[in-house]
């Protein structure tokens, strides 16, 4: 999850990514502008059935999972006095993707960018201009950065592959301990760890107490690729009823192939960009 922070009229409004492709913006932040119980400002458009309907419309459009018959009930209520709709109501009875509730410190009520803008439409027109017009500036810093790290990741990619390759070398091309195969792991994420980096969540925490965040937050992409296909093998594996030893040997090897595999992939393709940038 990516967060970012975007400011309009004085107001600071969090914006967040799981994907990097659609942005969740903070309804509650923004209903901010129009009072201190934004919760009951979001609740007040929700209820409206303008909103219910282009809400409904932009799930159809974007949720193959989205509960049409249920939200054709919910959009026949709308209008009338007693009718209310929390977020959170909502999620449960349409399997709603696109305003969604987060717990937290930094929680709270999170729409798509569609959606939160016509949000603040609702709000303030002008309110809406000046977040439009940082939230673009977010995304062009954004674009400045990747520009910038793939101009660095190339300049850097002959020392980071000799990095890898020990890398490779130190752990990944030798077997699992005894110790390693027959512990119990408390959590399929550890298992998937373990085999990957060669060691449990906390065991990287303890070794390094100065960082922030955890094992996987320091991956490179590779292994970030790799885990992902870990996860969905891992998954197969136990629908199998494959036993954990088991599934740790099989998950190594899949591991070590996708990662060695990656690694030529990448070294080939850094040798033609290379090339192209030198002619």
């Amino acid at each position: 999850m990516k967060k970012e922070l975007i400011e309009a009229r004085g107001i600071k409004i969090q914006v967040y990514t799981e994907d990097f492709e659609n942005d969740f913006v903070s309804l509650s932040d923004i209903a901010r502008y129009k009072s201190d119980e934004p919760s009951d400002v979001i609740k007040n458009w929700m209820r409206r059935k303008d909103t219910i309907e282009f809400v409904g419309l932009w799930e159809s459009l974007n949720n193959i999972n989205f509960n049409s018959v249920e939200f054709d009930r919910i959009k026949s209520e709308a209008g009338y006095n007693s009718f209310t709709l929390s977020p959170k109501k909502r999620i449960e009875k349409t399997n709603a993707i696109g305003i969604i509730s987060k717990g937290g410190r930094y929680g709270g009520v999170f729409a798509h960018t569609d959606i939160a803008f016509e949000f603040a439409s609702w709000i303030s027109a002008e309110f809406k201009m000046y977040i439009i017009q940082d939230y673009k500036r977010l995304k062009s810093n954004e674009n400045s950065k990747l520009s910038h790290n793939w101009n660095l990741k190339r300049e850097i990619s002959k020392i980071n592959y000799k990095i890898h390759t020990d890398a490779i070398k130190e752990y990944l091309l030798k077997d699992l301990t005894n110790e390693q195969l027959s512990y119990k792991y408390a959590s399929e994420a550890d298992i998937l760890n373990v085999a990957l980096f060669n060691k449990r969540a906390k065991q990287w925490r303890d070794e390094n107490p100065e960082l922030k965040g955890n094992i996987r937050d320091y991956a490179s992409l590779n292994e970030l690729l790799v885990l992902a296909n870990m996860e969905s093998y891992n998954a197969i594996l136990i629908a199998k009823g494959i036993e954990q030893k088991e599934r740790m040997i099989e998950l190594r090897n899949l591991a070590r192939t996708q990662l060695l595999s990656l690694k030529k992939i990448n070294n080939n393709t850094f040798i033609s960009l290379e090339n192209k940038i030198t002619k």
